[in-house]
């Protein structure tokens, strides 16, 4: 994952402890996670609209019979 091991990490995470203090950490952390579930159902509901078109489309534009 990015080439970060364990010392990365750590760094990483007492910068944001530095930056935003360890009682903003439980609501930042509560908003990446609403994120990245927004984030799934968003792409879901995509998904699942773009099955529901495919499904609807004339599978022979060319065949005239039906209009």
């Amino acid at each position: 994952m990015f080439g970060l091991g364990m010392p990365e990490l750590i760094v990483i995470l007492v910068i944001i402890v530095i930056i935003f203090g360890a009682g903003k950490l439980p609501e930042i952390g509560s908003g990446i996670g609403k994120g990245i579930k927004n984030f799934k159902e968003a792409t879901k509901q995509q998904d699942e609209t773009k099955t529901l078109d495919e499904n609807n489309q004339d599978p022979d534009p060319e065949d005239t019979t039906k209009s």
